[in-house]
């Protein structure tokens, strides 16, 4: 008997209408900007002011305090993590994006209203990174529950491109955070952006919070998730259950993610924009045209991911992960010597090329994660792998940059770096199957626990 879910049905079987699908999509869409937007005008800061006016008395190291800051918050994902995908898989995907979106709000806020190192002292620079954990907390529940209340609604032949509509969130908050920043730039220009003009992004993060809050809650939660209420067939100790039974598919797949996750913080890190901009740096450009640089390689991440979700969907998601490294890889090679001829164009060039290989190991992401755990311990299978990938990745990725670039003189040696995350990551993905259209639902539990990893039987 085919197990084959008909298009216009959820996995469960359940019908779902097109007007739910549209709604689903749409909050995952605006529910992710507003999450990610508040977490990349942190690390935009970062790489603009952070440096200056919570760490000035470091001096020469002030930017590379200020970018271990953002790699602090990755530390404390796998704690939002561990919290979301535990009650995420007992109480439900919905209330858990309901309190990771006001937990991202209020830190987000509160950064904008905090008294630099000028005002309170010491005292400063340590509720920044007070609020950056909490910030961290919310981002390592965010992704797994979005991504599920998205994937696990979409029929079977069109989840990469459901499962996409998530992941877009994220260079969308990209491209609304440089653009705000940029707006500002404008708005407030000099020792106005310094004194006042980079706490208004942060506040903007109140009316942001209210729309997401809104969008989610007419959402209905994910069908899977009420099918295994409906049957009382919830793991009481999903953690455990996940560590105890698929650590090495935990393992693997956050390597998969690290690759991806490495390369993309240069820009979402505020790296590049800390490079760029440096006055004391080689180039010395304008925060403004770099920041709208920045902004317009977002819409081209932003295009390549959801075009990678539906693509997923026709070829395979390790297929398209393996295009996409490839492509991820060239364009790390022509990065650098692009950005460093310092023409505003040549540097959106070496973004936009970067960000197809970006788009095309990511944009799948939420359809592979889905489609490799069982649905019991989903929630907190995806958003742990996602939180581990993410300290191995991008957690540190602009601190190591500036390190590197430091200790050589040179951007050669970030570009082998991240060269070898990439490689990381294609070698991960070659290690998996391609799950790609297997049940989710908690009929087919036993077929989902075979290990997706080649030359095993069971995780």
């Amino acid at each position: 008997m085919s197990t084959r879910t008909p298009a216009g049905f959820t996995p469960t079987g359940t019908i779902a209408t097109a007007r739910d699908r549209r709604r689903v999509i749409f909050a995952t869409v605006v529910g992710t900007t507003v999450e990610w937007y508040d977490f990349f005008i942190y690390a935009t800061a970062v790489g603009l002011v952070f440096g200056q006016l919570f760490f000035a008395p470091l001096g020469a190291n002030s930017a590379l305090v200020a970018f271990a800051t953002v790699g602090v918050s990755f530390l404390f994902r796998p704690l939002g993590a561990f919290l979301a995908g535990h009650f995420g898989d007992k109480y439900g995907r919905k209330v858990v994006l309901m309190w990771t979106l006001i937990l991202m709000g209020v830190a987000t806020a509160l950064i904008g209203v905090l008294p630099t190192y000028e005002a309170i002292g010491l005292t400063a620079p340590i509720l920044l990174v007070l609020l950056r954990i909490l910030q961290g907390i919310s981002a390592g529940g965010e992704w797994g529950g979005a991504v599920l209340m998205a994937v696990e609604h979409a029929p079977r032949p069109r989840r990469g491109a459901f499962g996409a509509a998530p992941q877009i969130g994220v260079p969308l908050g990209l491209l609304l955070a440089s653009g705000v920043m940029a707006l500002m730039a404008m708005i407030a220009p000099g020792d106005a952006f310094l004194e006042w003009g980079w706490r208004v992004p942060f506040l903007l993060s109140v009316v942001l919070i209210l729309v997401g809050y809104y969008v989610r809650r007419r959402v209905e939660e994910s069908p899977v998730f009420a099918e295994l209420a409906e049957r009382k067939e919830k793991a009481r100790m999903p953690i455990v259950t996940l560590f105890r039974k698929h650590l090495l598919l935990v393992v693997i797949a956050a390597l998969v993610f690290a690759g991806n996750n490495a390369v993309g913080y240069m820009t979402t890190g505020g790296y590049i924009q800390g490079y760029a901009t440096n006055p004391d740096g080689p180039l010395a450009l304008e925060r403004g045209p770099v920041l709208w640089a920045v902004a317009g390689s977002a819409v081209t991440w932003l295009l390549s991911t959801l075009a990678a979700g539906f693509l997923s969907d026709r070829i395979g998601r390790r297929t398209t992960y393996i295009i996409g490294w490839i492509l991820q890889l060239a364009g790390v090679f022509t990065l650098f010597p692009l950005v460093n001829t310092g023409d505003i164009g040549l540097l959106f060039a070496g973004l936009a090329i970067l960000t197809i290989g970006l788009g095309l190991t990511y944009g799948p992401q939420a359809a592979l994660y889905s489609e490799l755990f069982p649905a019991s311990i989903r929630f907190s299978g995806v958003s742990i792998s996602y939180a581990i990938g993410g300290i191995l990745g991008g957690a540190f990725a602009p601190t190591i940059a500036t390190a590197l670039v430091q200790a050589t003189g040179s951007t050669m040696a970030v570009t082998w770096y991240l060269a070898g995350m990439t490689l990381i990551g294609l070698v991960a993905t070659l290690v998996l199957r391609d799950r790609s259209g297997i049940p989710l639902g908690p009929d087919h539990e036993a077929e989902q626990s075979v290990s997706p990893i080649r030359g095993f039987a069971k995780v």
